[in-house]
């Protein structure tokens, strides 16, 4: 009989969607049964970023029925994160899904999520700095793709201005020259987002970064941050960068695409939006100019979650390896426009796509994302704060950062 009391708990487990992972074996310490059989039928869950994911997963999945002889019904989530918490407080979860990176330690830490890393006999072809999706020291998923941040440049702004290839910047003095010869006339010489997803490259370029390698500790307060925010808000303060959403328009690409920006920081998924919303402007990707520290990027990547409470884990892991293929990752970087996340089939895409070799060549020194319990919330704060860099003191966000976050870290432990 369920308690009133386990009720509440799962009624307010489904509610807290992007807050924790809401363990799938509340009042249950039993391991869930598995299903031997030689056919088994698999639920995928994902969140596409439109047809061409969509399509391409139901292509590897239709591919791994033959193959295998097990069946596969990929769903396409319309709220990913509240669909699985639900799934999980329901004890009905899909057996394999996409799991956000801020998401992941929330996921793990309730239970949620079954660590198959161990069976992964090739987990070292898979870049260093994305095998942070781990738990308790145990590799927990796969990361199914990559991408990470590079230099966009509009071809025909740069050459009007009387720039060549020859200019494109490599220091952060050289980018705030070429930022302030571009600004004019409607035009802004570099635009990019409020976010630490964006603005975290100055961060790192200075050798700083929101945690330590192994995310026990905050380093928030380095001085390398504050050095990094400082050189952005320089940017900020002299009106040659500015925010999207201050030149009218929702992200980087779209103030590249409609001549608003001349340069912008995006990711390779600004392929794909460019061919579809802006054919007919030219670009050109660089990698991000280097800092007091060296060169910088961020990557960023999904992982291939299996349920905890799956019946067939063994099937939806063989699935998983399947999906993670060195040959279906170059499937999916073709049909939509990620990275392979192995190294080897990394290496075999910048030949294919040497357009994309900026962000290829970014993946080798890219700060991969921060995977703590509970720190969703903490980076939203601090996204939130980073609106305000060109009229506040880096030190001050850095400090609610820090504060923030050692209480999110003490929280997890």
């Amino acid at each position: 009989m369920i308690t009133r009391t386990a009720v509440a708990a799962l009624a307010t487990c489904a509610a807290l969607t992007t807050v924790t992972g809401c363990s799938s074996s509340f009042g249950d310490d039993k391991e869930t049964q598995q299903d031997t059989g030689a056919k088994q039928h698999l639920t995928v869950l994902i969140a596409t970023s439109g047809d061409a994911e969509t399509n391409a997963v139901k292509a590897a999945a239709a591919a791994y029925q033959k193959q295998s002889g097990n069946t596969v019904t990929v769903e396409v989530a319309k709220d990913m994160n509240q669909q699985l918490a639900q799934s999980f407080a329901g004890h009905k979860p899909p057996d394999v899904f996409y799991v956000n990176s801020d998401q992941f330690a929330n996921y793990a830490k309730a239970g949620s999520l079954y660590a198959y890393g161990d069976r992964i006999e090739d987990a070292d072809d898979f870049s260093a700095q994305l095998r942070s999706f781990t738990y308790d020291g145990k590799l927990v998923c796969l990361p199914k793709d990559t991408s990470t941040l590079g230099l966009a440049v509009n071809t025909e702004l740069w050459q009007r201005a009387g720039l060549t290839d020859q200019d494109y910047p490599t220091t952060w003095a050289e980018l705030k020259q070429v930022a302030g010869k571009l600004t004019g006339d409607g035009v802004t010489g570099l635009v990019t987002t409020n976010e630490y997803q964006r603005l975290g490259v100055f961060m790192k370029e200075a050798g700083g970064w929101v945690t330590d390698p192994r995310q026990t500790e905050m380093t928030a307060d380095d001085a390398g941050n504050a050095q990094g925010l400082a050189f952005a808000r320089s940017l900020l303060k002299s009106g040659s960068m500015k925010y999207a959403q201050d030149v009218d328009t929702s992200w980087g690409g779209e103030a590249l695409g409609k001549g608003k920006a001349a340069m912008t920081i995006e990711g390779n998924w600004l392929a794909g939006a460019m061919k579809a919303d802006y054919p007919d402007v030219g670009y050109k990707v660089v990698e991000l100019p280097a800092g007091p520290a060296g060169k910088g990027s961020l990557a960023f990547s999904n992982c291939w979650g299996v349920a905890a409470e799956s019946t067939h884990r063994t099937a939806a892991v063989d699935l998983v390896k399947y999906l993670s293929t060195g040959e279906q990752q170059l499937k999916f970087a073709d049909a939509f426009g990620v990275m392979p996340s192995r190294t080897s089939a990394l290496a075999d895409y910048a030949r294919q796509a040497p357009a994309a070799e900026a962000w290829v060549n970014s993946a080798a020194y890219a700060q991969g994302p921060v995977t703590i319990a509970g720190f969703d919330k903490v980076l939203g704060q601090f996204n939130t704060d980073l609106q305000a860099l060109r009229d506040t003191d880096p030190k001050t966000i850095l400090a609610a950062l820090q504060r923030n976050g050692e209480q999110a870290l003490t929280k997890g432990d």
